[in-house]
């Protein structure tokens, strides 16, 4: 399961959402984001479920990669779903067994909250499966610029936030081999119950760590071998220019949203 996060990747693909500005990236996703609590209607949600096919064709990241990611939560959507099933209360009573009672209201509304919750993975996931780590630092960057007015460092938080999204999966890769490692010694973390389980991973925090820490260390060493600075000063090899595919994008982003309010 820890394998199949594909959260923090990136997808090395020439696409027209590849070559994107990050920052109409960053904006097109908090629109996103933000479009998915806009409605809670069947269309609107079919609407999304097109707009969100559309793009995942033009990115040419597989549908089937794409997926994958959605295997780690799949415990929090059946949870979702179950909870609002039994707990939604309605007028039209589906089923009742004794002091269960399934009305069609908590149906939809388990239905919608699902979709809400794969929507929301997928097209986060779509930020950083098409953004590379430097365009992405640049693009938190200027979205903070403004914050550098009153003196707060917004190159190191970038920094720092690109860093820990990316470690996220190196970390879970590192978490994979430690846990072969231990099942070749004969640790065991597939049976018994939920807490067997959780008390089986406590043995993999400490070498976690260090291997965490070992690798913060190893990245600190090869930055200030490049004799990397960041903040003031700092010039790039790249600038970030705005393109047609920028004012494409954001129309139809616009016309989404716009649609997204009226469903």
């Amino acid at each position: 399961m820890i394998r199949d996060i594909t959260i923090g990747q990136y997808y090395p693909v020439d696409s027209y959402i590849h070559r994107l500005d990050p920052r109409m990236k960053l904006l097109c996703t908090l629109g996103f984001i933000i479009s998915l609590f806009l409605t809670n209607s069947f269309w609107g949600y079919l609407t999304a479920f097109v707009f969100l096919t559309l793009v995942i064709r033009i990115s040419k990241v597989p549908l089937k990669f794409m997926l994958k990611g959605l295997r780690s939560i799949f415990i929090i959507i059946i949870l979702t779903v179950v909870l609002n099933v039994f707990f939604t209360r309605g007028e039209h009573l589906v089923l009742e067994l004794g002091r269960v009672k399934i009305y069609q209201e908590g149906l939809i509304y388990a239905a919608f909250m699902a979709a809400r919750l794969i929507f929301l993975i997928i097209g986060s996931s779509i930020l950083t499966l098409t953004t590379s780590p430097i365009q992405l630092t640049d693009g938190i960057e200027h979205a903070l610029n403004p914050l550098k007015k009153i003196k707060i460092p917004a190159h190191e938080i970038a920094m720092m936030m690109t860093i820990a999204l990316r470690f996220i999966p190196i970390l879970l890769e590192e978490t994979d081999k430690i846990m072969k490692a231990q099942m070749a010694r004969g640790a065991d973390f597939e049976s018994g119950g939920i807490l067997k389980r959780a008390k089986s991973l406590i043995p993999l925090l400490v070498p976690l760590f260090i291997s965490a820490f070992r690798r913060a260390d190893d990245l600190a060493l090869a930055m200030e071998a490049r004799c990397y600075r960041g903040g003031e000063g700092r010039t790039r090899m790249k600038q970030l220019q705005y393109s047609k595919y920028d004012a494409v994008a954001i129309t139809l982003m616009v016309t989404y949203i716009v649609v997204m309010i009226i469903l």
